[in-house]
């Protein structure tokens, strides 16, 4: 009989300011805590339920309580793929039963998973969308840093670039635009991007309505979000895309993650690691896909008022490996 138990809870932690994307502003990171106990070991895992793909910390409860039983029963990682669906709640799970296995054995996460154990890893800092002048105003506070993620909406998004680069002219640049473009835009922004020094350009066009991507140049690589979450959208993906973004909450854990991240060299496309807003909690398991990943975009807990005890030590933009006392 199993000694495993597992408790979930919803936790608020606030962001500092507003964090604003095409799709609308948050004022708080609102996440999902789970921990599973077993033989006097705790493992841990974070999710932040997404409600772009119908989650909420209500939903992402429900679907932990459902799945309890088999958990509490000595549920593998590779079992839990096949009882609980791609995101957020699964993902959560996935985490802290790779953190109780590493507790457990006295190994690391990267020896359990015959990975490359995280290093210092630079992360791009995000720039929330906002009007060209207070883009660049933002930037030229943040200009030290090696790379930046802008945030931009559409209309006035060359604007916005405009005003970065001018701010931060050696600061590599990525930009999202979270489904916010149209194909016109995607023709006439690209090049202009490109003589902007933009790098990689993520998810212009809306999930599902992306398939003109094949047809348009790309001076600028383009990188697929909201289109990929595991590797069962990986074949569509490849035909339209050059990199995918792997968040842990759209793959369902860092089980699915590392797949995908394997099965993604296969198909030729570079990698992205990316997340949503959360506490070191959530960044924690994302770094162990840093050797897979050309771009590496962790800075959730810079965006926040506070993080977790034992959180992630950042100098600037180096993320440095988590401490065991925090995760894996």
């Amino acid at each position: 009989m199993s000694s495993r138990q597992i408790t979930a809870q919803s936790e608020s932690w606030p962001i500092a300011g507003s964090f604003r994307i095409s799709r609308g502003a948050k004022t708080s990171a609102d996440i999902v805590h789970v921990t599973i106990t077993e033989d006097g070991k705790s493992g841990h895992g974070e999710c932040v339920p997404y409600p772009r793909y119908g989650e909420s910390q209500r939903s992402v409860l429900d679907e932990i309580s459902a799945a309890r039983h088999f958990i509490e029963d000595g549920l593998t990682r590779e079992g839990l793929l096949t009882i609980m669906p791609p995101g957020a709640a699964r993902n959560a799970v996935d985490c802290a039963l790779w953190d109780l296995e590493a507790k457990l054995t006295g190994k690391s996460v990267a020896t359990l998973a015959n990975i490359a154990e995280p290093g210092l890893t630079i992360t791009a800092y995000t720039l929330s969308l906002d009007t060209p002048e207070n883009m660049g105003i933002a930037a030229k506070a943040q200009a030290h840093r090696p790379l930046m993620k802008l945030k931009l909406g559409g209309e006035l998004d060359i604007e916005r670039v405009t005003a970065v680069r001018s701010y931060a002219p050696k600061t590599r640049l990525i930009v999202d635009a979270n489904e916010a473009w149209t194909p016109e835009m995607v023709e006439d922004f690209s090049p202009r991007m490109a003589d902007l020094g933009v790098e990689l350009i993520e998810q212009p066009l809306p999930a599902g309505k992306d398939s003109v991507l094949a047809e348009l140049n790309r001076p600028v690589p383009i990188c697929a979000d909201e289109s990929a979450h595991d590797t069962a959208t990986l074949d569509d993906v490849a035909r339209l895309y050059d990199y995918i973004n792997i968040k842990l909450d759209k793959t369902g854990g860092l089980t699915e993650a590392l797949l995908l991240a394997e099965a993604a060299r296969g198909f030729g496309l570079g990698v992205m690691v990316g997340c949503m807003v959360g506490t070191s909690l959530a960044m924690a398991p994302a770094m162990f896909l840093g050797s897979f990943a050309r771009f590496v975009d962790l800075d959730g807990p810079l965006l926040l008022a506070g993080d977790r005890e034992n959180g992630i030590h950042f100098d600037g933009s180096i993320m440095h490996p988590p401490s065991a006392s925090l995760w894996g």
